[in-house]
């Protein structure tokens, strides 16, 4: 097999029955699996054949229920896949199938994308439109361009080991534990030694706005996503958030 697309999920119910149906209407190639990691979710997520008619879909629950557990989940995940390729993105990101066929075809050790706002509707197509991205929280004056995110790649599965995948022995700190910053150190390292090249591509991976991309951590204008708080004392972007909300006070 050729691809493993691995997206961990907690609870956000309605933004993954959308995912759902996008998948559907998209298609899969017969080389190419789904692997949602349900990482906890009350209720559990489900994902009935009827839904994806034809797919390769595989639903693991990992029945953890302690909070920040998405670097295990992402781990589950690459456990069971069989693609050469890990496609690994959060739920607030969409991918397009042009996206999905361009990691087909790909031969590097890794690579990431090109990042623009845009949302899943209630019937699971992908949108720009304004009027609906303001309805998310995005200023109608701020542009649709994102900067590319290194815990959304596509990486060969080999490599994906080869670096230790994620660390899974800082899931009792607070957040953020800092398993993305690591395992990007990782990736850093193993680069350094070996002379593979990670890719920034023009295949557009889109993302919801939410949290610091709309100016609160936490924010949701529409609840759509699970209801963990990422406003702690160890958290860069909310201690900046802090300071821009006294200096507007001041």
């Amino acid at each position: 097999m050729k691809l493993s697309i691995v997206i961990p999920v907690l609870d956000s119910h309605e933004v993954f029955r959308r995912q759902m149906l996008h998948f559907r209407q998209m298609g899969l190639k017969h080389d190419t699996e789904l692997i949602i990691v349900d990482d906890g979710s009350k209720p559990p997520l489900e994902v009935l054949e009827s839904d994806v008619p034809g797919m390769n879909v595989t639903l693991h629950r990992t029945n953890d229920f302690r909070p920040w557990t998405w670097a295990l989940a992402r781990n589950a995940g690459a456990r069971i896949a069989q693609g050469e390729y890990l496609l690994m993105y959060d739920l607030d990101h969409v991918a397009s199938r042009y996206l999905i066929d361009f990691v087909r075809e790909y031969d590097g050790p890794r690579v990431q994308f090109v990042r623009e706002f845009g949302v899943l509707d209630e019937q699971g197509i992908l949108t720009q439109d304004r009027d609906v991205l303001a309805s998310h929280g995005l200023a109608k004056n701020k542009g649709l361009g994102v900067g590319p995110h290194p815990n959304m790649f596509a990486m060969r599965r080999d490599v994906f080991w080869k670096i230790g995948g994620y660390r899974e022995d800082l899931v009792t700190r607070a957040y953020p534990q800092g398993e993305d910053r690591l395992f990007k150190k990782a990736w850093h390292n193993y680069s350094r030694e070996t002379g593979a090249q990670n890719n920034l591509c023009r295949p557009v991976l889109y993302v919801f706005p939410s949290g610091k991309l709309i100016g609160d951590v936490d924010a949701d204008p529409q609840k759509l996503f699970h209801g963990l708080s990422r406003k702690t004392h160890r958290n860069h972007w909310y201690k900046e958030q802090l300071k821009k909300e006294k200096n507007v006070r001041s």
